[in-house]
């Protein structure tokens, strides 16, 4: 069983029921997400040995938080307590050409207090084949970010493959430092993943012929920004999501993946949203399965691509689907019928 470990922050995710908007409701419903901790509960759920690795406070909102993790299957031994709150994110769920929000209450949260002695980072990544992490994390502090590079710096020093997926968050940070802070962990990655915007806001590469906004993406656009990324930075690989945002509800999805030497695009998926945060983290775990199994390079992007476009379904941050019923979509599945 391939081991794999990732580091980030778990929040508490609170939402209006349904799609209603935040000023209609009086009740939030509360679970508990975050960029990381999504990709290692997929990585579980395909049968991975999973670890996550975060800092948590010793309440009972932090014993939540552990909780939930472990009854996915997530190795939460390597957990950090302490600290005075665990972050929250408010979401509020978009429908039609009404776009979703999120407000972030995360500061002073015990991750971003964390310091570097909270993290064995030799012992955490011992037998471990794989590392992640999301430009989430050093953009909730600069405690975060130095402990990031220590453990990017551990991991490529004991052998690990080491992925990043970008994400840039304009509520956490500017894009002046962000390009700085992430341009110093890119030389300890080997697959660097992005959407459509990442690479322009953080590093300034944008995609010829391409309007985010509108839905119009331009295939030999990604395909140069993959191939600038890698150059740039000495990356193995780099894989980009790309979503056609007809609107709030309905996308178009799919992915292209450059190996290094070739150009892999997946199938084109019509999805109608039903909660659509977490679907990048889908993709990443996806691909990152895939690779561990030794995938074949168009294989692997075929099963993230599906494995995002089936997280579009689900209700929640963490993509609880199986191995089964993805591969179940790539071979032509679809059609929604009812399985018996």
């Amino acid at each position: 069983m391939k081991k794999t470990v990732c580091f980030g922050e778990i929040m508490y995710r609170l939402s209006p029921p349904g799609y209603t908007r935040f000023c209609q409701t009086q009740t939030l419903e509360a679970t508990f997400g975050g960029g990381e901790a999504n990709v290692s509960v997929s990585l579980a759920n395909f049968g991975c040995d999973s670890v996550y690795v975060t800092k948590l406070p010793n309440n009972p909102i932090g014993d939540g938080a552990v909780n939930e993790l472990r009854r996915y299957g997530v190795d939460v031994s390597h957990i950090a307590r302490g600290g005075d709150r665990v972050g929250i994110y408010y979401l509020e769920k978009g429908a039609s050409q009404r776009a979703s929000k999120v407000v972030y209450d995360r500061k002073g949260s015990s991750i971003s207090m964390a310091e570097k002695v909270d993290f064995d980072w030799e012992r955490i990544l011992t037998g471990a084949d794989w590392f992640h992490f999301t430009g989430i994390t050093p953009a909730i502090s600069d405690s975060a970010a130095n402990i990031t590079m220590d453990a990017c710096m551990f991991a490529k020093k004991m052998g690990l493959t080491v992925s990043c997926d970008l994400n840039y968050r304009k509520n956490l940070w500017k894009t002046d430092k962000a390009g700085e802070v992430m341009g110093a962990l890119m030389p300890y990655t080997d697959l660097c993943i992005a959407n459509e915007e990442d690479a322009g806001d953080v590093f300034g590469i944008h995609a010829k012929e391409s309007d985010v906004s509108g839905g119009a993406l331009s295939r030999e656009g990604y395909m140069e920004v993959a191939e600038k990324l890698a150059a740039r930075f000495g990356l193995k690989k780099v894989a980009i999501t790309l979503r056609e945002s007809l609107s709030a509800s309905d996308n178009i999805w799919g992915a292209m993946y450059y190996d290094g030497s070739d150009y892999h695009f997946s199938r084109k998926y019509p999805v109608h949203i039903v909660d659509r945060v977490g679907s990048g983290d889908s993709f990443g775990a996806g691909l990152i399965y895939s690779l561990l199994e030794g995938a074949a390079s168009c294989a692997a992007v075929e099963f993230a691509a599906a494995a995002s476009c089936l997280q579009h379904s689900v209700e929640g941050d963490f993509n609880l689907v199986s191995v089964a019923e993805v591969m179940g979509l790539v071979k032509g599945g679809g059609s929604g019928r009812v399985q018996r």
